[in-house]
């Protein structure tokens, strides 16, 4: 399998006056060591207005500046926000990390996580999906066109040359954002590739492998004529030490990331300043789900690790995502962890990779017919979702273009 690293620029409080300077610099300078040390991935999201939990609303600046600092490491959107961003600008902005990342983007897409972020966008949360699919259509097909116009449901773009076009034809590798399980059958429908969380065990991960090349192979319906990008990469919280009570000590508040946008989602949106995130969780965490470990974090020794990875191996998971930058994990502890890990297990997985590959060209050319399986009981996309609906203000909210709503073997 192959590797990434996870970026939200989680930012508890409290702050000093120069705790975001410090923070951009400190994780520009752990991509540049991922790069170093053969890392494939490094995934940037893009959230707004979400304090403490993501101060990453320009991911296409930071994304640049670390494209300048590495050399072989790919650069992810993990995700672009189709639905606050227009899609020329998307377009404009993607193609020109390309160029200057000398072809090393990788384009994930997502629809925005709460109302907390659409609403001030002019967006109808319960509209997110339709813009989306909408804008898909839109933007992608800037790439390989000099000349488009575009009407549709959301937008409507008169004919306009996009410029520049990106270094890779016709574009960058698609991904789809899967913060619910459920949406990674979707993923597939669309053919894109699906950026997903965990899976609680090796049949979880079964079964929504075999979910979602399934649907790949024998349900699929692309937006337009993008190119499909068949893969499935999981994120999973991740810290490394020589034992797993250390690991542990070091990643103490990895579970903030959970915690945060799940409050976001039920309880927001919130005053600015009026809810200290970081303190709610340091009481959430003495209850009993605070306390609870699911078994499946990639979060201990480089044997415990590893022996979790092989579970994810057997299930056939294309690429691991490492979510390192989380709570208030240490720079220093960030890259002693990225070191040891790449030191002593993501050799031995990165060596069988191509292994991986062949399977999946014997599912994709039907040569392996894989096991329907039942998803439903490792889905626990209902304990993610907003507990409350929209507001009414939410429900009435219009605006945008023309009248339209807008944009909306380590063992051995």
């Amino acid at each position: 399998m192959k590797f990434g690293i996870f970026y939200e620029h989680q930012l508890p409080r409290d702050w000093q006056e120069d705790s975001e300077h410090r923070l951009f610099k400190d994780s520009l300078k752990q991509i540049e060591l991922a790069d170093q040390l053969g890392f494939d991935y490094a995934w940037e999201v893009e959230h707004h207005f979400l304090e403490e939990y993501s101060h990453s609303s320009a991911p296409e600046v930071f994304l640049a500046a670390a494209s300048q600092r590495t050399r072989n490491i790919r650069l992810g959107h993990g995700i672009v926000q189709l639905t606050t961003n227009h899609p020329a600008r998307v377009a404009e902005r993607v193609a020109t990390l390309d160029l200057i990342s000398d072809g090393r983007v990788e384009l994930g897409l997502g629809e925005g996580a709460s109302v907390t972020e659409l609403h001030p966008f002019n967006l109808r949360f319960r509209d997110k999906r339709l813009i989306w699919e909408d804008a898909v259509r839109c933007t992608l097909p800037m790439f390989w066109n000099h000349g488009w116009e575009y009407e549709g449901e959301f937008f409507h773009f008169p004919h306009r040359a996009v410029v520049p076009k990106p270094l890779q034809k016709p574009h960058p590798p698609l991904w789809v954002a899967c913060s619910q399980l459920d949406t990674i059958r979707y993923a597939a429908h669309r053919g894109m590739g699906c950026l997903c969380f965990k899976f609680v065990s090796l049949d979880a991960a079964k079964a929504w492998v075999h979910a979602y090349y399934n649907t790949y192979v024998h349900d699929q319906e692309k937006l337009c004529e993008y190119q499909a990008n068949p893969n499935i990469a999981v994120v999973s919280g991740f810290m490394c030490a020589e034992t797993d009570d250390e690991a542990w000590e070091k990643a103490d508040g990895w579970t903030f990331f959970q915690f945060a946008l799940q409050l976001y989602n039920k309880e927001g949106p919130f005053e600015p300043g009026g809810v200290n995130f970081w303190e709610r969780y340091q009481e959430w965490k003495k209850t009993p789900a605070g306390q609870k470990r699911s078994g499946s974090e990639l979060i201990g020794s480089p044997e415990t690790i590893a022996e979790r990875l092989h579970e994810l191996e057997k299930a056939h998971v294309d690429q691991v995502i490492l979510l390192n930058q989380a709570g208030k994990n240490s720079h220093e502890d960030i890259c002693a962890s990225l070191e040891l890990f790449a030191k002593k297990v993501m050799p031995w997985f990165q060596a069988r990779h191509p292994e991986q590959e062949a399977w999946k060209t014997s599912v994709l050319n039907r040569q392996i017919q894989l096991e329907e399986i039942d998803t439903e009981p490792f889905n626990f996309a209902a304990r993610l979702k907003p507990t409350k609906p929209p507001s009414r203000e939410g429900r009435d909210m219009v605006g945008g273009v023309s009248g339209r709503p807008a944009a909306q073997a380590i063992r051995n």
